[in-house]
């Protein structure tokens, strides 16, 4: 069942931008009202990797207009396997700047809002009540948790995706009309037992289909179209092409969004997750969950 679309229409779409979208425009259920929604939604995503480039780059496509963008890392030789926002005369530039200059190349009537700093308790909820829409293409646990909190609290919905060597899932964790992220993981694994993509690798076309679907579903909120993935979770194995869907319950005991939450504001996610230092918490370039059969289990960071 499709929800109520999530943003108001904006005024007008200039000339260009009714030839620019005329593709859109001819579908009925998008249309010049459902063009004029994506025109007037913000959208963050946290991460400007392996997962926010491709979302970041179709939701820019789609007319989507305003961006936002939370990262703190610069561009390296290593990312350009996967990270197609970014490109070897960038290598060195803050990723959000990059990012910046790959969305403005793309299409100019996007307002790109570049936050250039690690997220963490002090400023994420300062910077999730701008927008509409949280995209996690983050790729380490505490930020996962403070994410799914901070959208919880602010009753944003949180577009989630994840990729680990050739798997990938992607779910949509709506305050109040399905599960958050901590009703499937309540606690996190613990340090060092699952190992990144950076220590196990990734496939680097795999974080291309999952960050295009949580483009589509953030697409798909702000349209008020089809069925989002609230209450299900998407795992996409590539070796095999098998798609699963799986069935994903609210926890009535969840510590943040249960009936009765104990979990009411912001913690230390690093120590939450069993780590020291300042590694950990701060959006980084791809997804970090292996996804797993019924029930899902976190299996990397």
């Amino acid at each position: 069942m499709s929800l109520p679309p999530l943003v108001e229409p904006a005024a007008d779409l200039s000339v260009d931008e009714v030839k620019r979208y005329s593709r859109h425009l001819i579908i009925p259920d998008v249309g010049m009202a459902g063009q004029k929604r994506l025109k007037n939604a913000k959208v963050l995503v946290v991460g400007a990797g392996g997962l926010g480039s491709p979302a970041l780059l179709y939701l820019a496509a789609a007319g989507v207009g305003t961006l936002g963008i939370v990262d703190h890392d610069v561009v390296d030789l290593s990312n350009l396997q996967r990270q197609i926002l970014h490109n070897n005369e960038r290598i060195g530039v803050p990723k959000v700047e990059s990012a910046r200059i790959a969305i403005e190349s793309l299409n100019p009537d996007v307002r790109v809002v570049a936050h250039q700093e690690r997220l963490s308790s002090d400023n994420v909820m300062e910077i999730f009540k701008q927008y509409d829409i949280i995209v996690d293409g983050c790729d380490n646990f505490p930020t996962r948790y403070l994410v799914n909190d901070a959208c919880v609290m602010l009753g944003k919905p949180n577009v989630h995706g994840s990729i680990f060597q050739f798997e990938g899932m992607a779910s949509v964790f709506a305050p109040g009309r399905g599960p958050c992220y901590r009703c499937l993981f309540p606690e996190p694994p613990p340090p060092g037992a699952v190992p990144s993509c950076a220590e196990a690798g990734v496939l680097g076309v795999l974080p291309g289909i999952i960050g295009c679907v949580q483009a589509l579903e953030a697409i798909k909120l702000i349209l008020g179209q089809g069925t989002p993935l609230i209450g299900r979770m998407m795992h996409f194995e590539t070796l095999s092409n098998e798609v699963r869907m799986l069935k994903l319950r609210r926890d009535p005991k969840c510590v943040v969004c249960g009936e009765r939450p104990t979990v009411t504001k912001l913690i230390d996610y690093e120590i939450f997750c069993g780590l020291g230092g300042d590694d950990g918490n701060g959006a980084g370039p791809d997804g970090g969950h292996r996804p797993e059969p019924e029930p899902p289990r976190p299996s990397a960071a």
